[in-house]
């Protein structure tokens, strides 16, 4: 079964990690509440393999893995896993994204060869799969014999209803290990870092996601076209701190676990700090970030027998290096990730005596009041004794 479904009329709160829905009931009778369980068809993946070639001129020309149409020509998709007639309703076509030509040799070198192959599939809770497209890059093949091309595969999941899909991080406070919450525009995601594919470089839609207490540091190698960006600086620029942010720019982060998207007072605002362009003397070099820090205040409230970790602030700093136009093809880049922990524990209520302890106020006033009243009668009666025996003294001096 995809989907678990129970009358609507028992359920109060939706408080699960999987995607949830309301659909009508065949029978005309209370709306069913459908939970849909973890499916793989929706987990995003990456991999690569080596193909070697014996008769490169041979393979070419015949081998449907170097062309890109065998990766979309000719078959569709499911919408979602069934096992009855399938209607064309139920059909979705793949879209190439500027399709290359086929393969073909040019004296020794087979040009066009499909080198990467990415699918993008958006799906949208129960209805599933809403559409998918298919991009490519490709490259030349120079040899004879044992040649050899390594490809990489890429499919990307994504919905544009994420925020309602997405699990709390703690209630309230953040669980260590969890996914930092972020908002952009309302719409809430998972903050994430660049994440580097088999061969070093950075890869365009897979991301590492950011736990909460755990520092992180990754590197990779973004590639940039010398022909088409290499006069254009700010361009580069623009194309590099994208590539940090990822789909969508992260304005606002989560202050709690259980931030909710409708309560402001449960968002902060991420203080971004980018480089401070300055003017360099080497006139074929470009200023570009190299470096991202994530920085991550938090600190625990509440009750010493139960903390809850909140965020205080988070900050954005990225560094720059300047870049020339000629050697530029591969740009190395890397994210660091820290969080610091700010608590300030209170001095614990009880523990073992110490020199310097004192006593509460007023916790012996009653029997330090008849302890005082005491001494101030026997002092009191001492003095009068004294007087008398001094006067008497006295007259018997005269007698």
């Amino acid at each position: 079964m995809s989907q678990v479904c129970v009358e609507k009329s028992l359920i109060f709160r939706s408080n699960t990690p999987y995607s949830t829905d309301i659909v009508s009931d065949p029978g005309g009778r209370d709306p069913l509440f459908c939970v849909r369980l973890d499916d793989c068809f929706l987990d995003s993946k990456s991999t690569s393999c080596t193909r070697i070639f014996t008769n490169l001129s041979k393979s070419c020309m015949t081998d449907p893995a170097l062309d890109a149409a065998s990766y979309y020509r000719d078959f569709t998709v499911l919408k979602v896993p069934i096992n009855d007639t399938v209607m064309q309703s139920m059909k979705v076509n793949v879209t190439a994204v500027s399709p290359p030509r086929a393969p073909h040799m040019k004296d020794s070198t087979c040009t066009n060869v499909v080198s990467e192959v990415i699918y993008e599939i958006e799906y949208s809770g129960t209805s599933g799969i809403q559409s998918v497209s298919v991009q490519f890059k490709v490259s030349n093949i120079t040899g004879s014999s044992r040649s050899s091309l390594q490809q990489h595969f890429t499919v990307h999941f994504w919905t544009r209803t994420l925020s309602h899909m997405l699990p709390r991080s703690g209630n309230p406070g953040y669980n260590t290990g969890a996914p930092l919450l972020i908002a952009n525009s309302g719409a809430m995601q998972h903050m994430s870092i660049l994440r580097s594919e088999s061969d070093g470089s950075c890869s365009r839609f897979l991301r590492h996601k950011i736990q909460f207490g755990r520092n992180m540091r990754t590197g990779c190698k973004i590639s940039l076209s010398p022909i088409l960006e290499g006069s254009n600086c700010s361009y580069m620029q623009q194309k590099l701190y994208k590539a940090f942010w990822g789909m969508n720019r992260t304005e606002d982060f989560g202050i709690i676990g259980s931030a909710h998207s409708t309560q402001a007072e449960e968002w902060m605002t991420i203080l971004i700090q980018n480089c401070s362009v300055q003017a360099l003397k080497c006139t074929s070099c470009c200023m570009v970030p190299v470096t991202l820090e994530i920085q991550i205040l938090w600190t625990k409230v509440g009750l010493l027998s139960n903390p809850q970790a909140q965020i205080l602030g988070a900050r954005h700093f990225y560094q720059c290096h300047p870049l020339k136009f000629l050697n530029m093809s591969m740009v190395p880049v890397t994210t660091v990730v820290t969080f610091t922990d700010m608590t300030d524990w209170p001095e614990p209520p009880r523990g073992q005596p110490q020199m310097d302890w004192k006593l509460p106020f007023d916790i012996f006033f009653p029997f330090k009041m008849a302890l005082n009243v005491e001494k101030s009668y026997r002092g009191d009666l001492a003095g009068y004794l004294l007087l008398i025996l001094i006067i008497s003294s006295i007259f018997c001096f005269w007698k």
